[in-house]
């Protein structure tokens, strides 16, 4: 534990010497918070509401998300945001010879070691997903801002030609998760019309289309369509 805030201080301050943080994500973030994401993203929506225009929104969710951070992947990401080269080697082997075994139905597999992640309840592992992700949605012209692994995306929906840009925003993180083998859990992601004159676009990730959903919880707030 001491050794992972030692590593923690160190990646923050190369990041920060760098200018890499992430300016839309608010998870693990520091003077950032569940409420700072609602506030910033939601302030945005209400002005477009008030204005009389139709918004959607569509929510996005990985797929076991800090499982599956390809490592290799990830320490590449490290070395181009500046973090020093002694401690991204640390942070190398802090996450190789990580073993894990399997109850399934009574039985207890043998032990494997774990080849792909970042360890949950951890101090390092927030900080390593946060800057995995950070170049997620980078492309897009929409709204869009991240807690962690929750994305939110959204914008004006008034005329078609407003659903083919949400349209073509929502495929930049399709592909980035295509290339940084990545997988969105398309059950969970869903898409919200919000506005008395709302059109109802459709609108697929990748090839699924998206469900719609009249309420979801986002942090822990209710918000409803």
């Amino acid at each position: 534990m001491v050794l992972e805030k030692i590593l923690k201080e160190k990646v923050v301050k190369d990041i920060e010497v760098n200018a890499n943080w992430d300016k839309i994500q608010h998870g693990f973030t520091k003077g950032r918070s569940c409420q700072t994401n609602l506030i910033s993203f939601f302030e945005k929506v209400t002005d477009f509401l008030d204005k009389g225009n139709a918004v959607d929104l569509i929510y996005l969710d990985f797929s076991k998300a800090f499982d599956t951070v390809p490592r290799r992947e990830l320490l590449v990401k490290l070395e181009k945001m500046g973090i020093n080269m002694n401690t991204e080697r640390w942070i190398r082997n802090w996450l190789k010879g990580r073993l894990q075994q399997v109850l399934l139905k009574g039985e207890l597999s043998g032990w494997r070691e774990v080849t792909s992640g970042v360890p949950q309840g951890s101090v390092l592992g927030p900080i390593l997903f946060n800057l995995f992700i950070t170049d997620l949605g980078t492309k897009t012209g929409s709204m869009l801002i991240k807690f962690a692994d929750d994305t939110r995306l959204g914008g004006i929906a008034n005329l078609e030609k407003d659903r083919d840009i949400i349209q073509e925003d929502l495929d930049d993180p399709v592909n980035w998760s295509n290339s940084n083998r990545m997988k969105f859990n398309s059950e969970k992601c869903k898409v919200m019309h919000l506005g008395i004159n709302n059109k109802n676009f459709s609108y697929k990730l990748g090839t699924h289309q998206l469900e719609v959903t009249e309420e979801e919880k986002d942090l822990g707030v209710l918000i409803i369509g």
